[in-house]
């Protein structure tokens, strides 16, 4: 019997936690280094794929990501490195997905011929705005023309490119918005990732914001009316939403986040990444150290690396709820029966069907539009305890 975590895949996650500037807003695990020594690190990655492989052998692996942190400052020698590790280890699916996340500040021609030549498949551009003046604003080091240089390099290597823009920035009104989605939609090949800004504690925005400082932020009801717009814009443009903040033409969606939202397992490799894996019929939640040197020195010394915390049948169907609700394929409520043990409440599924929140068809519970705009709120109506 196929155990839970195939029905949404396996893949491998691997954090690079350097950038050349960090950014006010950013609250993942990436640093400011003066020198990085490639070499030193290349040899981590390699010892943590080792361990994982003996750990899960035999996988067919769907997936590599390459994520930051500003994965593209890797040397391509290191990419190289470890793709070709991850393939000694593991049988790779047909078409393997290996994406790597880039910001045009640090893309050139050169290093990204090496990257496809390494097994690179699809880029995902940091861009975040197509306005010099937000970028400025939001610490981004490149300007607009920057950006549009590094996305034509971008497509002249890669046959899949995927770029992320920030909206509800300051001073922002719709219809600048609407006027740079349309911008950005004239550019984009087949993958779009629209984040709302959100105002995170513990980033140089969330003191801002805490201090009063942080001025010009849309009102609630604005922010809501550029998410409708952009919902509408960009089906038009034939890239509808297939998850709450990603568009995609069909068939062109990200896999390896799909492994997430469709709750299978992945490895997580690196400083402060994240993992679900199933050993025996267990699944597991995994955490490296966050900080690079002490992860760096744990790899190397052969410490403890990570934490790993067992998942009882209920937390794994309130997580695949979570995660399933975010895409326009749902959930299958058979699957979180087994899962949690007993179904979702009757009574809660019906109220939300009632109310447009969410639907029903072929097997499958859904978020509409509308409830995926309040996503937080259909879940604590479907997860009341």
């Amino acid at each position: 019997m196929a155990e839970d975590w195939q029905q949404g895949g396996f893949g491998l996650y691997l954090h690079w936690p350097f950038c050349e500037a960090k950014c006010p807003y950013c609250d993942f695990n990436s640093h400011v280094a003066r020198h990085i020594d490639q070499t030193r690190w290349c040899a981590a990655y390699l010892t943590e794929i080792d361990r994982y492989a003996a750990l899960l052998p035999g996988r067919v692996l769907n997936t590599v990501f390459f994520g930051g942190g500003t994965p593209s400052l890797m040397a391509p020698e290191t990419v190289a490195a470890i793709i070709e590790r991850i393939r000694h280890h593991w049988p790779m699916a047909n078409d393997p997905e290996i994406t790597l996340e880039a910001n045009p500040g640090s893309v050139e021609a050169g290093r990204f011929r090496a990257f496809a030549q390494a097994g690179v498949s699809r880029i995902s551009m940091g861009i975040q705005a197509l306005n010099d003046a937000d970028l400025k604003r939001l610490g981004r080091i490149h300007s607009v023309a920057e950006a549009r240089q590094a996305f034509d390099i971008a497509r002249e290597n890669f046959a899949r490119v995927s770029f992320d823009l920030i909206y509800a920035r300051q001073d922002q009104t719709l219809d600048s918005w609407k006027t740079e989605l349309r911008s950005a939609l004239s550019m984009a090949v087949d993958h779009l990732s629209l984040y709302q800004l959100t105002i995170e504690s513990g980033t140089a925005f969330g003191d801002r914001y805490a201090a009063g400082k942080l001025r010009g932020l849309p009102e609630d009801d604005i922010a809501a009316e550029m998410y409708e717009a952009t919902q509408e814009i960009c089906a038009s443009a034939g890239l509808p939403a297939y998850e709450v903040s990603n568009h995609a033409r069909a068939g062109a969606e990200s896999r390896h986040n799909l492994i997430y939202w469709r709750y299978g397992d992945y490895i997580g490799i690196g400083p402060g990444a994240h993992g679900r894996i199933t050993r025996n019929g267990q699944k597991y939640a995994t955490e490296a150290h966050r900080a690079p040197g002490k992860w760096l020195e744990s790899v190397e010394n052969s410490g403890v690396i990570e934490t790993r915390e067992r998942l009882s049948g209920p937390d794994q169907a309130v997580e695949y709820l979570l995660m399933g609700l975010r895409i326009t394929d749902g959930i299958d409520p058979a699957r979180f029966e087994r899962l949690a043990g007993k179904p979702l409440d009757p009574a809660a599924v019906d109220h939300l069907v009632s109310i447009g929140m969410i639907e029903t068809h072929d097997s499958r519970l859904r978020a509409t539009r509308s409830g995926r705009a309040v996503l937080n709120a259909v879940i604590r109506d479907l997860l009341p305890d």
